[in-house]
């Protein structure tokens, strides 16, 4: 059988190394189409090299746009590429405008859709994710949940006929990359007066703290009071807003700079004192880590961080440096992600579901 995965973000390239690994394993063809979506080198390139992710068979280079520019120029893209591809199934990650295009072109195309990380709910309108999640999961044909969770939440929509929990696939590699740098001193600590557990790692990218100016000043405000250095590990998109506001990014506390290779950002989280984000990913991260994590915004995805004491959700400047230099959390053995398996229980799950029937040349005629 045939699966061609799409991707186009830091996060997808992360949950998509074990899929190509346990694809390649179980003697699965796996084609990767890379949209483009995220273009910067250290957002994209270096993942497929550091996760041993095998090279993109087709890259669109569509580049940034708006929503709808993105989503529509990535969409017009794909009929050729699935048509050419003729996968068994189309395989989406997660809730970029990348996975929404391309479940969009595959249905159309009566190609069959599965969607990885299904169920995640922020119950957040305003957030661009949230519509290509929810669009994208009542779209797809089998849904893999990460949590149990996210099982219910599909199970609430009347999707849970469609819905597997194989566990999250992020877990299984961020596993391997912190067997893989544990011990090594982290890239920053060559940073004047940057010191293990003496700083907090930060990325902030989310609309809704960056493209306001307004808002942005206020995440940049808490971080900047501090107690410790925070390492705001600065994507170009933040770079360029910052600078159109007149936001230094560089004051009090806070110190930008580019963003990490994803084994040099595990290694930097596992040094620190604490995260601070707005991203999914980072927040789960930091969590099986067993990290502290701030997040920066009114609800997230990941319910059990908050709920085990690893995460705490903050708006406010002050919450912002009280959430910071919050005691240590209790700590816990709960491992609400999975095993570091899932990848298998993935292309097992996809296999059941859409693996063409074999033919038995010793059948009786």
């Amino acid at each position: 059988m045939r699966i061609v995965s799409v991707v186009g973000a830091r996060p997808q390239f992360v949950k998509l190394a074990p899929i190509a690994h346990a694809a390649a394993a179980a003697g699965v063809e796996h084609r990767i189409v890379h949209t483009g979506q995220h273009y910067d080198p250290m957002l994209s390139d270096v993942f497929f090299r550091d996760l041993g992710i095998p090279a993109p068979d087709v890259h669109l280079g569509v580049g940034s746009g708006g929503h709808g520019a993105q989503t529509g120029a990535i969409l017009g893209r794909l009929d050729e590429v699935f048509a050419d591809l003729e996968p068994d199934t189309v395989l989406v990650y997660g809730d970029t405008n990348s996975t929404l295009a391309a479940a969009l072109s595959a249905v159309k195309l009566h190609l069959h859709v599965t969607h990885l990380e299904a169920g995640l709910r922020s119950f957040n309108r305003r957030m661009p994710e949230e519509h290509n999640r929810v669009l994208t999961d009542h779209a797809a044909d089998l849904l893999l949940a990460p949590t149990d969770v996210a099982a219910r939440h599909l199970a609430a929509e009347g999707l849970a006929e469609r819905t597997v929990m194989v566990g999250d696939v992020m877990t299984d590699v961020l596993y391997q990359v912190r067997d893989r740098v544990q011990g090594a001193s982290s890239v920053l600590l060559t940073e004047p007066g940057i010191e293990p557990g003496g700083f907090y790692v930060a990325t902030i990218h989310r609309a809704e703290n960056t493209d306001d100016p307004a808002r942005l000043r206020e995440v940049v405000t808490g971080l900047a009071g501090a107690d410790k250095p925070v390492i705001l590990l600065a994507h170009p998109r933040v770079r360029a807003k910052a600078e159109a506001a007149g936001i230094e990014l560089t004051r009090g506390a806070l110190r930008a700079r580019d963003p990490l290779a994803y084994p040099d950002l595990i290694s930097a989280v596992l040094a620190s004192a604490g995260v601070v984000t707005d991203s999914g990913g980072l927040q789960k991260e930091a969590f099986l880590l067993r990290v502290p994590c701030t997040t920066v915004r009114d609800e997230t995805e990941w319910v059990e961080t908050v709920e085990l004491g690893w995460n705490r959700l903050v708006r406010t400047p002050e919450e912002i440096s009280a959430a910071i230099t919050r005691p240590a959390p209790v700590p816990t053995d709960a491992a609400p992600y999975g095993d570091g398996h899932a990848a298998g229980r993935v292309i097992g799950a996809i296999s059941s579901a859409f693996a063409p029937p074999t033919s038995n040349t010793d059948a009786p005629a």
